[in-house]
C-alpha cells in the first residue's frame, strides 16, 4: 500500500480509503472485514453521522476496538435527521455541530476524530461561524483536522479562501471529470488534499451494464468502459484501472472505495502493486468520451 500526506495535515493516509457506507449492520461481518483492511494496509476509514442514522459510525467503532491507533477516522456533520426519521435537513449551526460531534465520538468509541468534514454546504451558510466552530473543536482536541465534502465549486472556493481545511471530498472518475476544470488545479495549488469518491462510477467502469450517467448516453458509457477494459488484463483489473486513473492525478490523496466483501477488499488494496498508467494509456481514457463540466454552483 502507498501512503500520501493529506493536504497540509500530518495525516499519512492510505491511497485507498475504506468507504464505510458499504458496511452492513452485521457486526460479526464487519469486524473481520475492517480488520482485514487494516492488515492489508488500509488505514483511512470514511463514515458520516448521517449513514444509517448513526449506526454506521457505531459499526466502525466496534470494528476498530483494540486497533483504534492504527486507523485514521474521518466522519461528517451537517445533516440533521428529522425527529420522525422521515428524512434530514441541513443544519450547519454551531450548537448542532457541537452536539453532533459528541454523538460521533461516542458512537466511534474514540476521544478524537482525525478528520471532521462538513457534509455539504451552501453559499447562504454562515461560513465564518462554521469555520470558527471547527477551529474550536480542534483547539479542544476533539478533532485533529477538518475538511468539506461537497460538489459545489463556489462553496469549496470559499472554504479554501477562508479556512484551514486540509481536504475536500468530491466525486471524480473517468465518467465525472467535472473537478478537472478548476477544482483540481485549485486544490493542488493550495495543498488541499482531494479525497475521491465514485471512482468506479457505480460499477459502470467495472463491468456493470451500461446505462445513462449524468449527461452521457448509454453508448458513451459503453465506449468508456471498453477503453478501461482495453487497458486491463492479467496485471490490472478494470476496477484497478479506474482507480489508477484518479490516483495518478497529483491533487488526489486517496480514492475512497465502498467495500462489502473480502474479494473486493483484496482487489482494491493491491492497486499500488499494479502497473502505472502510461501517458498513452491516460490519453486513451481521456479521449474515450468528451469531458463534462459543472453547470451549477460554478
Amino acid at each position: 500500500m502507498n501512503y500520501r500526506i493529506l493536504g497540509n495535515s500530518n495525516l499519512d493516509i492510505s491511497e485507498i480509503g475504506f468507504g464505510c457506507m458499504s458496511l452492513s449492520n452485521n457486526t460479526a461481518e464487519n469486524i473481520p472485514l475492517v480488520n482485514a483492511a487494516l492488515d492489508n494496509g488500509i488505514n483511512f476509514f470514511d463514515t458520516a453521522d448521517l449513514y444509517q442514522h448513526g449506526h454506521n459510525e457505531e459499526q466502525l467503532g466496534k470494528a476498530l476496538e483494540g486497533r483504534r491507533e492504527e486507523a485514521i477516522i474521518a466522519t461528517k456533520v451537517g445533516n440533521q435527521w428529522k425527529p420522525d426519521g422521515s428524512g434530514w435537513e441541513w443544519n450547519p449551526g454551531k450548537d448542532y455541530i457541537m452536539k453532533a460531534v459528541e454523538g460521533s465520538l461516542r458512537r466511534l468509541k474514540t476521544d478524537y476524530i482525525d478528520l471532521y468534514q462538513l457534509h455539504g454546504g451552501t453559499m447562504e451558510d454562515p461560513i465564518d461561524d462554521i469555520v470558527a466552530t471547527f477551529e474550536l473543536l480542534q483547539s479542544q482536541g476533539k478533532i485533529r483536522y477538518y475538511g468539506i465534502s461537497s460538489m459545489r465549486p463556489n462553496v469549496i472556493r470559499e472554504y479554501v479562501k477562508r479556512s484551514n481545511i486540509v481536504s475536500v471530498m468530491m466525486q471524480y472518475s473517468l465518467l465525472d471529470r467535472r473537478p478537472e476544470e478548476s477544482m483540481l488545479p485549485l486544490l493542488h495549488e493550495e495543498h488541499v488534499g482531494l479525497l475521491v469518491r465514485g471512482a468506479i462510477a457505480k460499477g459502470l467502469l467495472a463491468g456493470k451494464p451500461a446505462e445513462p450517467y449524468f449527461s452521457y448516453k448509454e453508448e458513451e458509457i459503453s465506449a468508456a468502459a471498453k477503453a478501461v477494459a482495453s487497458l486491463s488484463g492479467k496485471e490490472r483489473t478494470p476496477v484497478q484501472t479506474a482507480l489508477r486513473f484518479v490516483l495518478e492525478h497529483p491533487a488526489v490523496s486517496s480514492a475512497v472505495v465502498g467495500i462489502r466483501t473480502l474479494p473486493q477488499l483484496e482487489e482494491a488494496s493491491v492497486v499500488s502493486k499494479t502497473p502505472l498508467l502510461t501517458a498513452a494509456d491516460i490519453q486513451v481514457l481521456r479521449t474515450a468520451l468528451s469531458i463534462n463540466y459543472f453547470d451549477q454552483h460554478r
